[in-house]
């Protein structure tokens, strides 16, 4: 299910003055370069740093039991490439993605909005996950956000499926996940 990007599309824009980056630019990056791609401008990604690491991989493996011990239809991914809007101007890697529809995915990643996004914010990131990547992922149909905030040690979370949010918790609580009926992830150790 790849977008159909024609010849001219694979190169830089120039608009106004201001460099418009697509897709193409995301796929020139050297091995090892990690960017993002909102509304065709680039930002270069960090490294995680140890305690993102050590929260992403609690994550991914209190939700990848659930879902294999329920016998549950989605997948989670760690850092997959999303074609959030499955267009040429757009293009995220969340920390976490559980996508319930196997039609959006293909060898390179995501195209569409998967259906929960976890973001863990670090003080370089916390204006994209609180800001831009907010917005991005309510515009583009995703059901559930979460940023992760180890700093704050809190839980934030959007539920745009029900236009609640944000709601927050810290980390000495379980976490409601709200597009499992009963599915709770537990930071607590993270305290």
């Amino acid at each position: 299910m790849e977008a159909m990007i024609s010849r001219e599309e694979q190169f830089m824009v120039i608009e106004g003055g201001k460099k418009t980056y697509t897709i193409a630019d995301i796929e020139a990056l050297p091995p090892g370069e990690r960017a993002e791609l909102i509304d065709g401008e680039m930002f270069v990604m960090e490294a995680p740093s140890i305690t993102h690491q050590r929260i992403l991989g609690e994550l991914y493996v209190q939700t990848y039991t659930h879902i294999k011990n329920n016998k549950g239809s989605c997948e989670v991914f760690i850092s997959p490439g999303v074609y959030i809007k499955d267009d040429i101007h757009n293009y995220v890697e969340p920390d976490i993605t559980v996508i319930c529809k196997e039609e959006k995915l293909d060898e390179k990643g995501c195209h569409g909005a998967p259906d929960w996004v976890i973001e863990i914010a670090s003080p370089g990131n916390k204006y994209m996950d609180y800001g831009r990547k907010l917005m991005l992922y309510q515009s583009a149909g995703v059901r559930e956000y979460w940023i992760v905030d180890p700093a704050k040690k809190i839980v934030t979370i959007y539920d745009f499926a029900h236009e609640d949010g944000p709601n927050i918790h810290s980390f000495t609580e379980p976490v409601k996940v709200g597009i499992y009926k009963d599915f709770y992830l537990d930071l607590c150790s993270f305290v």
